[in-house]
Protein backbone atom coordinates (compact mmCIF):
# COMPACT_ATOMS: atom_id res chain seq x y z
CA UNK A 1 0.00 0.00 0.00
CA UNK A 2 1.07 3.68 -0.25
CA UNK A 3 0.92 6.61 2.52
CA UNK A 4 1.71 9.76 2.26
CA UNK A 5 4.81 11.79 2.15
CA UNK A 6 3.18 13.21 5.51
CA UNK A 7 4.78 10.40 7.29
CA UNK A 8 7.91 10.36 6.24
CA UNK A 9 8.27 14.47 7.24
CA UNK A 10 7.15 13.44 10.82
CA UNK A 11 9.78 11.25 11.42
CA UNK A 12 13.00 12.10 12.86
CA UNK A 13 16.67 11.59 14.37
CA UNK A 14 15.41 11.42 17.60
CA UNK A 15 14.40 8.49 18.05
CA UNK A 16 17.38 6.57 18.67
CA UNK A 17 18.03 8.84 21.35
CA UNK A 18 15.02 6.98 23.39
CA UNK A 19 16.39 3.80 23.21
CA UNK A 20 18.12 3.16 26.57
CA UNK A 21 15.22 4.87 28.39
CA UNK A 22 12.61 2.44 27.02
CA UNK A 23 15.09 -0.15 27.89
CA UNK A 24 15.08 0.82 31.62
CA UNK A 25 11.33 1.17 31.83
CA UNK A 26 11.21 -2.06 30.33
CA UNK A 27 13.77 -3.36 33.25
CA UNK A 28 12.11 -1.04 36.00
CA UNK A 29 8.79 -2.89 35.06
CA UNK A 30 10.60 -6.29 35.52
CA UNK A 31 11.29 -5.34 39.20
CA UNK A 32 15.40 -4.71 38.03
CA UNK A 33 17.10 -2.27 40.21
CA UNK A 34 17.49 0.74 38.12
CA UNK A 35 17.16 4.63 38.34
CA UNK A 36 15.52 6.52 35.45
CA UNK A 37 17.27 10.11 34.95
CA UNK A 38 15.86 9.46 30.90
CA UNK A 39 12.62 11.53 30.75
CA UNK A 40 11.54 14.24 32.25
CA UNK A 41 8.19 13.73 33.75
CA UNK A 42 7.84 14.86 37.37
CA UNK A 43 7.79 12.44 40.18
CA UNK A 44 5.32 14.97 42.02
CA UNK A 45 1.54 13.82 42.12
CA UNK A 46 -0.35 16.40 40.76
CA UNK A 47 -1.50 18.81 43.93
CA UNK A 48 -4.78 17.19 45.35
CA UNK A 49 -6.73 20.69 44.83
CA UNK A 50 -6.81 20.38 41.29
CA UNK A 51 -7.45 16.62 40.69
CA UNK A 52 -10.47 17.67 43.66
CA UNK A 53 -11.49 19.90 40.98
CA UNK A 54 -11.54 17.78 38.28
CA UNK A 55 -13.65 14.83 40.15
CA UNK A 56 -16.08 17.50 41.10
CA UNK A 57 -16.47 18.34 37.56
CA UNK A 58 -17.16 14.82 36.56
CA UNK A 59 -19.35 14.41 39.51
CA UNK A 60 -21.32 17.08 38.12
CA UNK A 61 -21.73 15.42 34.75
CA UNK A 62 -18.92 17.46 33.12
CA UNK A 63 -18.28 14.87 30.82
CA UNK A 64 -19.73 16.59 27.14
CA UNK A 65 -18.43 18.18 24.03
CA UNK A 66 -16.80 21.64 25.05
CA UNK A 67 -15.66 24.95 23.27
CA UNK A 68 -13.75 24.01 20.53
CA UNK A 69 -10.61 26.82 22.25
CA UNK A 70 -11.51 25.99 25.56
CA UNK A 71 -14.42 27.14 27.52
CA UNK A 72 -14.66 30.44 28.74
CA UNK A 73 -13.23 29.95 32.10
CA UNK A 74 -10.37 28.66 30.65
CA UNK A 75 -9.65 31.41 28.11
CA UNK A 76 -10.30 33.94 30.89
CA UNK A 77 -7.63 32.40 33.78
CA UNK A 78 -4.93 31.45 31.35
CA UNK A 79 -5.13 35.32 29.97
CA UNK A 80 -4.89 36.40 33.42
CA UNK A 81 -1.80 34.10 34.08
CA UNK A 82 -0.29 35.18 30.76
CA UNK A 83 -0.55 38.87 31.97
CA UNK A 84 0.72 38.20 35.34
CA UNK A 85 3.95 36.65 34.31
CA UNK A 86 4.64 38.17 30.96
CA UNK A 87 3.67 41.49 31.01
CA UNK A 88 2.11 41.26 27.61
CA UNK A 89 -1.35 42.92 27.49
CA UNK A 90 -4.14 39.96 26.62
CA UNK A 91 -7.09 39.12 26.99
CA UNK A 92 -9.22 35.70 26.46
CA UNK A 93 -9.92 36.34 22.47
CA UNK A 94 -5.70 35.61 21.98
CA UNK A 95 -5.98 31.87 24.00
CA UNK A 96 -6.66 28.94 22.42
CA UNK A 97 -6.27 25.46 25.11
CA UNK A 98 -4.52 22.71 23.51
CA UNK A 99 -3.93 18.98 24.05
CA UNK A 100 -0.70 20.23 25.94
CA UNK A 101 2.24 22.34 24.79
CA UNK A 102 3.01 19.53 22.10
CA UNK A 103 0.22 20.08 21.21
CA UNK A 104 0.46 23.87 20.80
CA UNK A 105 3.58 23.25 18.69
CA UNK A 106 1.89 21.52 16.31
CA UNK A 107 -1.17 23.61 15.93
CA UNK A 108 1.60 26.71 15.53
CA UNK A 109 3.19 24.85 12.86
CA UNK A 110 0.13 23.98 11.08
CA UNK A 111 -0.91 27.83 10.92
CA UNK A 112 2.41 29.70 10.53
CA UNK A 113 4.60 27.66 8.02
CA UNK A 114 4.07 26.78 4.22
CA UNK A 115 6.28 23.67 2.20
CA UNK A 116 9.72 24.80 1.62
CA UNK A 117 9.79 27.59 4.49
CA UNK A 118 12.57 27.77 6.55
CA UNK A 119 11.99 27.87 10.31
CA UNK A 120 15.74 29.28 12.34
CA UNK A 121 15.81 27.29 15.87
CA UNK A 122 18.79 27.34 18.27
CA UNK A 123 19.97 23.76 18.97
CA UNK A 124 20.49 21.84 21.53
CA UNK A 125 16.51 21.70 20.86
CA UNK A 126 13.86 18.91 21.97
CA UNK A 127 13.39 16.44 20.22
CA UNK A 128 10.15 16.64 18.83
CA UNK A 129 10.94 20.09 17.27
CA UNK A 130 12.16 17.92 13.68
CA UNK A 131 9.22 16.07 13.40
CA UNK A 132 6.74 18.88 14.20
CA UNK A 133 7.46 21.43 12.02
CA UNK A 134 8.32 19.26 9.24
CA UNK A 135 5.43 18.05 9.40
CA UNK A 136 4.29 21.45 7.94
CA UNK A 137 6.83 20.90 5.11
CA UNK A 138 9.20 23.33 6.57
CA UNK A 139 13.01 23.15 6.53
CA UNK A 140 14.73 23.39 10.25
CA UNK A 141 17.85 25.79 10.26
CA UNK A 142 19.76 24.73 13.19
CA UNK A 143 21.69 27.60 14.83
CA UNK A 144 24.15 25.92 17.90
CA UNK A 145 24.57 27.13 20.70
CA UNK A 146 27.66 26.20 22.19
CA UNK A 147 28.72 24.56 25.15
CA UNK A 148 31.90 26.85 26.08
CA UNK A 149 29.21 29.32 25.81
CA UNK A 150 26.59 27.38 28.79
CA UNK A 151 24.47 27.06 25.39
CA UNK A 152 23.42 30.19 25.20
CA UNK A 153 22.36 31.76 22.07
CA UNK A 154 24.72 34.09 20.05
CA UNK A 155 22.24 36.79 18.26
CA UNK A 156 24.66 37.00 15.52
CA UNK A 157 24.61 33.38 14.73
CA UNK A 158 20.57 34.03 14.76
CA UNK A 159 20.92 36.42 11.79
CA UNK A 160 23.61 34.96 9.57
CA UNK A 161 20.99 31.64 9.57
CA UNK A 162 18.35 33.62 8.51
CA UNK A 163 17.22 33.52 4.50
CA UNK A 164 14.98 34.54 1.98
CA UNK A 165 12.84 32.21 2.89
CA UNK A 166 12.65 32.28 7.05
CA UNK A 167 9.06 32.40 7.91
CA UNK A 168 10.22 31.93 11.38
CA UNK A 169 12.33 31.64 14.78
CA UNK A 170 11.47 28.83 16.87
CA UNK A 171 13.24 28.33 20.52
CA UNK A 172 12.34 27.91 24.38
CA UNK A 173 13.08 29.79 26.85
CA UNK A 174 14.10 27.80 29.53
CA UNK A 175 15.24 25.25 27.22
CA UNK A 176 15.22 21.84 27.17
CA UNK A 177 17.62 19.75 26.94
CA UNK A 178 20.37 22.55 28.90
CA UNK A 179 17.65 24.54 31.87
CA UNK A 180 19.57 27.38 29.67
CA UNK A 181 17.70 31.10 29.86
CA UNK A 182 17.51 33.59 26.87
CA UNK A 183 18.80 37.16 28.19
CA UNK A 184 16.59 39.75 27.76
CA UNK A 185 19.83 41.66 25.43
CA UNK A 186 19.20 38.04 23.74
CA UNK A 187 15.51 38.50 23.13
CA UNK A 188 15.53 42.19 22.57
CA UNK A 189 18.10 41.37 19.77
CA UNK A 190 16.11 38.52 18.38
CA UNK A 191 13.16 40.84 18.15
CA UNK A 192 14.77 43.40 16.45
CA UNK A 193 15.61 40.62 13.87
CA UNK A 194 11.87 39.38 13.37
CA UNK A 195 10.55 42.98 13.04
CA UNK A 196 13.11 43.84 10.53
CA UNK A 197 12.34 40.72 8.32
CA UNK A 198 8.83 40.07 9.12
CA UNK A 199 9.25 36.78 11.27
CA UNK A 200 6.81 34.67 13.33
CA UNK A 201 8.40 34.16 16.69
CA UNK A 202 7.17 30.82 18.52
CA UNK A 203 8.64 30.71 21.91
CA UNK A 204 7.95 27.52 24.00
CA UNK A 205 7.36 28.70 27.38
CA UNK A 206 6.62 25.23 29.56
CA UNK A 207 9.92 25.74 31.74
CA UNK A 208 9.32 29.23 32.84
CA UNK A 209 7.65 28.98 35.84
CA UNK A 210 11.03 26.69 37.64
CA UNK A 211 13.32 29.38 37.22
CA UNK A 212 15.90 29.09 39.55
CA UNK A 213 16.47 32.71 40.33
CA UNK A 214 17.23 34.38 37.19
CA UNK A 215 14.02 36.36 35.81
CA UNK A 216 12.10 35.03 32.83
CA UNK A 217 11.52 37.28 29.53
CA UNK A 218 8.61 37.21 27.77
CA UNK A 219 9.45 38.33 23.69
CA UNK A 220 5.78 38.77 23.23
CA UNK A 221 6.08 41.42 25.37
CA UNK A 222 8.83 43.54 24.14
CA UNK A 223 7.50 46.39 21.42
CA UNK A 224 6.35 45.24 18.24
CA UNK A 225 6.02 41.60 18.76
CA UNK A 226 2.75 40.83 20.42
CA UNK A 227 1.31 40.78 16.52
CA UNK A 228 4.25 38.35 15.63
CA UNK A 229 4.73 35.79 18.60
CA UNK A 230 2.82 32.43 19.13
CA UNK A 231 3.44 31.70 23.00
CA UNK A 232 3.31 28.14 24.03
CA UNK A 233 2.81 27.21 27.95
CA UNK A 234 0.85 23.64 29.37
CA UNK A 235 0.81 22.72 33.12
CA UNK A 236 2.61 19.71 32.55
CA UNK A 237 5.91 20.80 34.51
CA UNK A 238 5.02 23.73 36.63
CA UNK A 239 2.14 21.77 38.33
CA UNK A 240 2.97 18.00 37.75
CA UNK A 241 0.12 17.52 35.05
CA UNK A 242 2.10 15.59 32.30
CA UNK A 243 -0.67 13.34 32.19
CA UNK A 244 -3.55 15.30 31.95
CA UNK A 245 -2.64 17.39 28.56
CA UNK A 246 -3.31 20.61 29.11
CA UNK A 247 -1.50 23.62 27.34
CA UNK A 248 -2.43 26.39 25.83
CA UNK A 249 -1.31 29.29 23.04
CA UNK A 250 -1.04 32.96 23.21
CA UNK A 251 -1.44 34.52 19.94
CA UNK A 252 -3.19 37.35 17.68
CA UNK A 253 -6.89 37.27 17.50
CA UNK A 254 -6.63 35.95 13.50
CA UNK A 255 -4.67 33.18 14.38
CA UNK A 256 -6.87 32.03 17.11
CA UNK A 257 -9.54 31.82 14.59
CA UNK A 258 -7.80 29.75 12.44
CA UNK A 259 -7.07 27.22 15.68
CA UNK A 260 -10.67 26.96 16.04
CA UNK A 261 -11.32 25.99 12.52
CA UNK A 262 -7.93 23.62 12.97
CA UNK A 263 -9.58 22.26 16.07
CA UNK A 264 -12.81 20.99 13.94
CA UNK A 265 -10.83 18.49 12.51
CA UNK A 266 -8.65 17.69 15.22
CA UNK A 267 -9.13 17.53 18.48
CA UNK A 268 -12.43 18.94 18.67
CA UNK A 269 -12.25 20.59 22.16
CA UNK A 270 -10.64 19.43 25.38
CA UNK A 271 -12.39 17.27 27.96
CA UNK A 272 -14.53 19.61 30.75
CA UNK A 273 -13.85 17.95 33.46
CA UNK A 274 -9.94 18.36 32.68
CA UNK A 275 -10.47 22.04 31.82
CA UNK A 276 -12.03 22.53 35.45
CA UNK A 277 -8.73 21.32 37.18
CA UNK A 278 -7.28 23.64 34.90
CA UNK A 279 -8.78 26.74 36.06
CA UNK A 280 -8.28 25.79 39.66
CA UNK A 281 -4.56 25.17 38.93
CA UNK A 282 -4.52 28.76 37.34
CA UNK A 283 -6.91 30.96 39.31
CA UNK A 284 -5.57 30.46 42.47
CA UNK A 285 -2.51 30.34 44.21
CA UNK A 286 -1.22 25.94 44.39
CA UNK A 287 1.36 26.04 47.03
CA UNK A 288 3.19 23.18 45.81
CA UNK A 289 3.99 24.46 42.71
CA UNK A 290 6.89 27.20 45.21
CA UNK A 291 7.77 23.83 47.14
CA UNK A 292 8.60 21.28 43.73
CA UNK A 293 10.42 24.26 42.21
CA UNK A 294 12.65 24.40 45.36
CA UNK A 295 12.85 20.65 45.15
CA UNK A 296 14.26 20.59 41.50
CA UNK A 297 16.72 23.03 42.61
CA UNK A 298 17.96 21.61 45.92
CA UNK A 299 17.91 18.36 43.71
CA UNK A 300 19.69 19.98 40.99
CA UNK A 301 22.61 22.00 43.58
CA UNK A 302 22.83 18.32 45.19
CA UNK A 303 23.72 16.54 42.07
CA UNK A 304 26.25 19.19 40.85
CA UNK A 305 27.91 19.14 43.73
CA UNK A 306 28.83 15.42 43.40
CA UNK A 307 29.39 15.30 39.92
CA UNK A 308 31.52 18.34 39.13
CA UNK A 309 33.83 16.40 41.53
CA UNK A 310 34.45 13.66 39.24
CA UNK A 311 37.32 13.47 37.04
CA UNK A 312 35.97 13.33 33.36
CA UNK A 313 32.55 14.62 33.91
CA UNK A 314 31.84 18.55 33.89
CA UNK A 315 27.77 19.45 34.85
CA UNK A 316 26.86 22.55 32.78
CA UNK A 317 24.60 24.34 35.65
CA UNK A 318 21.07 24.46 34.33
CA UNK A 319 19.63 27.86 35.11
CA UNK A 320 15.89 26.66 35.42
CA UNK A 321 13.93 23.60 34.18
CA UNK A 322 14.54 20.19 35.66
CA UNK A 323 17.34 18.87 33.32
CA UNK A 324 20.74 19.48 33.39
CA UNK A 325 23.85 19.07 30.80
CA UNK A 326 26.74 16.55 31.44
CA UNK A 327 29.97 16.68 29.76
CA UNK A 328 31.01 13.51 29.26
CA UNK A 329 34.39 13.97 26.51
CA UNK A 330 36.52 13.42 29.23
CA UNK A 331 36.30 9.92 29.59
CA UNK A 332 36.89 9.22 26.34
CA UNK A 333 33.55 7.98 25.56
CA UNK A 334 31.02 8.71 22.75
CA UNK A 335 27.89 10.01 24.76
CA UNK A 336 25.56 7.15 23.52
CA UNK A 337 28.04 4.75 24.31
CA UNK A 338 28.79 6.32 27.82
CA UNK A 339 24.75 6.37 28.52
CA UNK A 340 24.82 3.12 27.37
CA UNK A 341 27.36 1.33 29.24
CA UNK A 342 26.47 3.86 32.14
CA UNK A 343 23.00 1.77 32.16
CA UNK A 344 24.29 -1.86 31.59
CA UNK A 345 26.64 -1.58 34.58
CA UNK A 346 25.07 0.30 36.99
CA UNK A 347 21.28 0.56 36.10
CA UNK A 348 21.14 4.31 35.99
CA UNK A 349 19.62 5.48 32.52
CA UNK A 350 20.51 8.86 31.31
CA UNK A 351 20.10 10.47 27.65
CA UNK A 352 22.32 10.54 24.92
CA UNK A 353 21.70 14.52 24.24
CA UNK A 354 23.50 14.29 20.71
CA UNK A 355 20.22 13.76 18.96
CA UNK A 356 19.07 17.50 20.31
CA UNK A 357 21.82 18.86 18.38
CA UNK A 358 25.29 19.03 17.09
CA UNK A 359 26.26 21.42 19.88
CA UNK A 360 25.35 18.56 22.56
CA UNK A 361 27.56 15.99 20.97
CA UNK A 362 29.55 14.26 24.16
CA UNK A 363 27.08 15.75 26.07
CA UNK A 364 24.21 13.30 28.32
CA UNK A 365 20.85 15.18 29.54
CA UNK A 366 20.56 14.07 33.23
CA UNK A 367 16.87 14.87 34.26
CA UNK A 368 16.52 15.38 38.59
CA UNK A 369 13.07 14.15 38.51
CA UNK A 370 13.34 11.71 41.00
CA UNK A 371 12.99 11.98 44.77
CA UNK A 372 16.45 12.78 46.88
CA UNK A 373 17.61 9.79 48.06
CA UNK A 374 17.01 7.87 44.64
CA UNK A 375 19.00 10.73 42.86
CA UNK A 376 22.19 10.77 45.64
CA UNK A 377 22.14 7.13 44.91
CA UNK A 378 22.18 7.27 41.00
CA UNK A 379 25.01 10.13 41.14
CA UNK A 380 26.92 7.58 43.58
CA UNK A 381 26.81 5.18 40.26
CA UNK A 382 27.57 7.41 38.03
CA UNK A 383 30.59 9.01 39.83
CA UNK A 384 31.78 4.70 40.63
CA UNK A 385 31.06 4.19 36.97
CA UNK A 386 32.97 7.12 35.41
CA UNK A 387 36.21 7.14 37.75
CA UNK A 388 36.56 3.21 36.96
CA UNK A 389 36.82 4.64 32.79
Amino acid sequence: MRYSSFTQRIGGEGARAWEIHHRAVQAKRRGEDVIILSIGDPDFDTPDSIKQAAIAALDAGDTHYTDILGVPPLREAIAAYHRRTSGQVISAENVAAVSGAQGGLFVSSMLVLDQGDDVVVPEPMYLTYEATFRAAGANLIRVPMRPENEFHLDPKDLETAITPKTKAIVFATPGNPTGAMFSRDVLEAMAKLAIARDLWVIADEVYAALSFGKPHVSIAALPGMGERTVTINSLSKSHAMTGWRIGWIVAPKVLIDFAHDLGLSTQYGLPGFIQQAAVRALAEPVPEVDAMREAYRRRRDAAITTLNQVPGLKVHVPEAGMFMMLDVRGTGLSAFDYALRLFEQTGVAVLDATPFGRSAEGHCRVSFVVDEKSLTEACRRIAAFSNKL
